[in-house]
């Protein structure tokens, strides 16, 4: 049986909203350290506020399986090496960042949703929208019906500084270096990854050049990992809206096997989390250390 560490309760300190009231947090390393890479999260958010655990017929506990748990954890030294850092605060089940704005279901809602407002995708009928209608284990989230008012004020609250942070800093690098390399970080179930350690998404091919794909991969390769490409995550929203390779916009999803680090029934860590944050650290001192000035 694997070794587990404890880790916070639902209900202790680092489950409720920052003194600061950020919903993103951004770190940057210093300007002479700085490369042209970003390491993302958008799934490992876990401050559940009241307002939004009162809106859920489910425990906090139990919402957390739908986390990409700890991810910013791995990553969280990034600005050390030279990336910049941004993760979201808040959790995917209230609002996720990696759909499109009008991916959403008016069916989940009690009154009419404008048509402009909609994107309709597999995903969000699925339940999985940008307002999710369901957590990972395909339960319920709601006791009633949702009104569209109060989806419009979880994007303005969550959703849109999340990729105000993102569109602005790839602006930045994007400005001094000439390219960007966007890690897109994930965590996928063991179940799901069929045996690979570390899935990476280009869009096939779409969202990054064969430079970037290529390199990570390598880089992951060197370090004993198993990875496979597009299969079954090819990358989603972020992925496909901000990846331009041809105006020096690259991006990648990166998806981490999560028996690599974690309990996934009980969203603990195990003892074998510090062992890949080692391997973590490897992997993103390599990617700052590459001269990507061919992607210009």
């Amino acid at each position: 049986m694997a070794t587990t560490i404890p880790t916070p309760h639902a209900t202790d300190e680092t489950l409720r909203p920052k003194r600061d009231g950020k919903v993103v947090r951004i770190e940057r390393p210093s300007f002479d350290l700085a490369r042209p890479v970003i390491l993302a999260s958008p799934h490992s958010g876990r401050e559940y506020d009241a307002d939004l655990r009162a809106s859920t017929r489910l425990s906090v506990d139990h919402l957390r399986r739908s986390e990409d748990a700890y991810v910013d954890q791995l990553v969280d030294f990034s600005p050390e090496y030279g990336a910049s850092l941004i993760c979201a605060e808040f959790p995917r089940v209230f609002v996720d960042v990696n759909r499109a704005v009008g991916e959403i279901d008016p069916g989940m809602f009690s009154d009419r949703v404008p048509a402009d407002d909609v994107q309709p995708s597999r995903r969000a009928a699925s339940g999985l929208g940008v307002i999710p209608r369901i957590g990972a284990d395909g339960r319920t989230l709601y006791r009633r019906r949702l009104r569209f008012a109060e989806a419009q004020a979880r994007l303005a609250r969550f959703y849109h500084p999340y990729h105000q942070a993102l569109q602005n800093e790839i602006a930045a690098l994007r400005s001094r270096f000439g390219c960007v390399v966007l890690a897109d970080m994930h965590s996928m179930p063991a179940l799901s990854a069929h045996g690979a350690d570390i899935v990476l998404g280009d869009r096939f091919g779409t969202s990054c050049s064969d430079v970037v794909i290529d390199r990570v991969e390598a880089l992951f390769r060197d370090l004993g990992f198993v990875t496979v490409r597009n299969n079954p995550y090819a990358g989603g929203y972020v992925t496909e809206h901000y990846g331009r390779p041809m105006e020096a916009v690259n991006v990648i999803q990166i998806e981490i096997n999560r028996r690599l680090y974690m309990d996934e029934n009980r969203v603990t860590l195990t003892a074998c989390h510090a062992e890949l944050i080692d391997k973590m650290r490897c992997f993103v001192r390599g990617l700052t250390a590459t001269d990507w000035s061919m992607l210009r």
